[in-house]
């Protein structure tokens, strides 16, 4: 408790909370600057208006893409510029995440997350489809392979969270830290997110020059929209299912399982374990890549990608 009080005073000063307060941002002005031509709304039961965007061959294999935490459909705009040939790229912003509207006594949590994805893909007209999850995204997507297995050719887990005993967790980020305890979850609700999203994603990229400003800013400019700050603290209150070894044996579709080996949030170790627990999963790993190989090495990764599918039938 000492030591998160005295990083909570370092990040801060001295100035008190108050100076640090950053109030909501609008969804009018969220969205003029993170919405594009291709940026389409989904009204959805619950009150959710669901962000996605479909893009590439209208007749090419489906690839839907799940985000992570706090991230938004944006990390996988390097994918998408490379896979636009053959591929029918569909990504989208979870609830509580991006330009998804979601009421204000939302609580965000997997089993939702799974509903979005099924709702949304559904109503698009696609049966079945290649699933790709990264982080958080992850354990929606291998949660999604154990409920509706009839509706994926494939599954793709980068970086993905959710595999029990993953290794050590002391260099997560502040914020998760902050998250976990009581007066961490308080000063959260308050404070200007710039600070902890940039610091956050130095850990996650490694790459220094990969963390530009426009990349914090979006992080940042994300966690003010209205309510955003409060429905996160309660999606991380939220109940968690019970996970074993021998949940992830009921996997039956094909899986490409990626990471990169200096991955500091969710370990090299956790995607080894995956791979290991799940029926005929490839594993690939890579040296030097921190938690989101789709946008530090995106020629490589798409084409690991590619090369993968081009081995698992299309429907």
């Amino acid at each position: 408790m000492r030591r998160l009080v005295v990083l909570i005073l370092c990040l801060f000063g001295a100035a008190g909370l108050s100076a640090c307060a950053k109030p909501d941002l609008a969804w009018s002005t969220l969205e003029a600057r993170y919405a594009n031509p291709a940026s389409r709304y989904m009204d959805l039961p619950g009150g959710l208006k669901v962000h996605y965007r479909d893009e590439g061959d209208p007749a090419g294999r489906p690839l839907v893409m799940v985000h992570g935490f706090a991230a938004s459909l944006h990390a996988w705009e390097p994918w998408v510029a490379r896979l636009r040939p053959g591929y029918r790229l569909i990504s989208l912003d979870l609830p509580v995440h991006g330009l998804t509207r979601a009421p204000d006594a939302y609580v965000a949590g997997t089993e939702g997350f799974v509903e979005v994805v099924d709702d949304v893909t559904r109503r698009l007209g696609v049966q079945r489809f290649i699933l790709a999850g990264n982080s958080m995204g992850g354990a929606v997507a291998w949660n999604y392979a154990l409920a509706h297995p009839e509706r994926l050719e494939a599954l793709v887990l980068v970086d993905a969270a959710g595999y029990p005993a993953a290794g050590d967790r002391k260099g997560s980020p502040l914020v998760f830290k902050l998250l976990a305890n009581p007066i961490g979850r308080a000063v959260l609700e308050r404070v200007d997110p710039r600070p902890l999203a940039e610091r956050g994603l130095k850990q996650a990229y490694l790459d220094p020059a990969l963390v530009t400003p426009a990349l914090v800013d979006r992080y940042a400019d994300f966690a003010r929209a209205p309510g955003r700050r409060t429905q996160i603290l309660n999606m991380q209150g939220g109940a968690r299912r019970s996970v074993t070894l021998e949940t992830f044996a009921g996997i039956k579709t094909p899986t490409l399982v990626m990471s990169g080996e200096q991955d500091a949030l969710i370990p090299v170790a956790a995607a080894r374990g995956l791979a290991a627990a799940i029926p005929g999963a490839r594993l690939i790993t890579y040296p030097g890549v921190g938690h989101v190989p789709m946008e530090q090495i995106p020629d490589r990764s798409a084409q690991d990608l590619k090369v993968f599918l081009a081995s698992v039938p299309a429907s």
